[in-house]
C-alpha cells in the first residue's frame, strides 16, 4: 500500500486529484452578473476555474446556498472531527460510484489523519471497512442512510453511540453522510470525473 499522500489506487477509486467536467454548459466568468460573480467569490477559492461551480453558479441562490451548507457540514468547529466526516464522505461517495468525491474526501482524511488505511478498505469493500469500531459504526451507518434511509432507525444510532459517538457527532455524522447523497447525484448527473494524469 502507497504511503498516506502518495496516490492510493484500488477497484477503480483513487486518492488523487481528479478533475470534473460538466456535460452541460458552463457558465462564463467574464459574463456573470454581479449576484453570480458575488456566489463565486464565496463559494470556493477555485470557484472560477472548476466547471462544477460554474454550472451551478447558472442558479446563483441555490449555489450559495449549497456552499453555506457544505462549510457548515464539514467545517464547523466541535462535534465530529473533520476526518471522521471525511470518512462518512468518502463511504456514501464509494457507495454511490462517485469517484470523483471518492477521490477528493479520501485525500482530505489522508491529509488530516496522516493514514490511508481506512481509506484502502472503503476503496475495496466499504462494507467491512473500518479500522476500529468507532470508524465501522460511522461507515456502516453512511451506507445504510445511502442505501436505505427509512431504513436507518434508532438500532443504527445506538451503535454509534455505543462506539463512542455523542448526540452532537451523530447528527455531524448523519449530517456529513446525507449532503453527500446530494452531492454525489450532482456530480453523477451532469459531468464526469476526468483523470489529470493518464
Amino acid at each position: 500500500m502507497p504511503a498516506p499522500g502518495e496516490p492510493l489506487r484500488r477497484n477503480g477509486y483513487t486518492s488523487e486529484t481528479l478533475d470534473w467536467k460538466s456535460w452541460l454548459p458552463v457558465l462564463d466568468p467574464a459574463t456573470a452578473t454581479p449576484d453570480q460573480q458575488h456566489t463565486l467569490d464565496v463559494s470556493h477559492p477555485k470557484a472560477r476555474t472548476m466547471d462544477f461551480y460554474l454550472l451551478l453558479c447558472r442558479q446563483p441562490q441555490v449555489l450559495l446556498e449549497r456552499s453555506q451548507a457544505f462549510n457548515a457540514i464539514m467545517y464547523a468547529p466541535g462535534g465530529l472531527s473533520r476526518a471522521e466526516r471525511e470518512v462518512a464522505a468518502t463511504a456514501v461517495s464509494r457507495v454511490n460510484g462517485c469517484v470523483y468525491c471518492a477521490s477528493v474526501h479520501a485525500q482530505r482524511f489522508e491529509q488530516l489523519a496522516k493514514r490511508n488505511d481506512v481509506m484502502a478498505q472503503i476503496f475495496d469493500d466499504p462494507h467491512t471497512a473500518g479500522t476500529q469500531a468507532r470508524e465501522r459504526a460511522i461507515i456502516q451507518a453512511a451506507i445504510t442512510l445511502t442505501r436505505d434511509p427509512a431504513g436507518l432507525g434508532a438500532a443504527h444510532i445506538q451503535a454509534l453511540r455505543a462506539a463512542g459517538l455523542n448526540d452532537l457527532e451523530v447528527l455531524d455524522m448523519l449530517h456529513a453522510a446525507a449532503l453527500f447523497g446530494w452531492a454525489n447525484r450532482l456530480m453523477l448527473n451532469l459531468g464526469e470525473a476526468v483523470y489529470l494524469n493518464t
